[in-house]
């Protein structure tokens, strides 16, 4: 059972490496204006002050939690 946790997190791992390696090369092309509304939407909250900055993105997590949602549904039903 330890041997699939440790895989599991290495996965995890890579997958991550890959998605920050993906969202830099995208920032230095065109492809960062097409996600400009992440960030962005209604309910995201921003505040600043002098020596304070909150940000708590809850429009952008609900988003991106219902795209997975439907994504990983999508895959579920193709792979079965």
């Amino acid at each position: 059972m330890l041997t699939e946790a440790a895989r599991v997190l290495i996965f995890l791992g890579i997958l991550l490496v890959a998605a920050g390696s993906i969202l830099l090369l995208m920032q230095k092309s065109e492809l960062s204006s097409m996600f400009r509304w992440v960030g962005n939407l209604a309910l995201d909250f921003k505040v600043e002050k002098e020596n304070f900055r909150f940000y708590f993105p809850m429009g952008t997590s609900i988003t991106v939690s219902l795209l997975l949602t439907i994504l990983l549904y999508c895959f579920n039903k193709f792979i079965h």
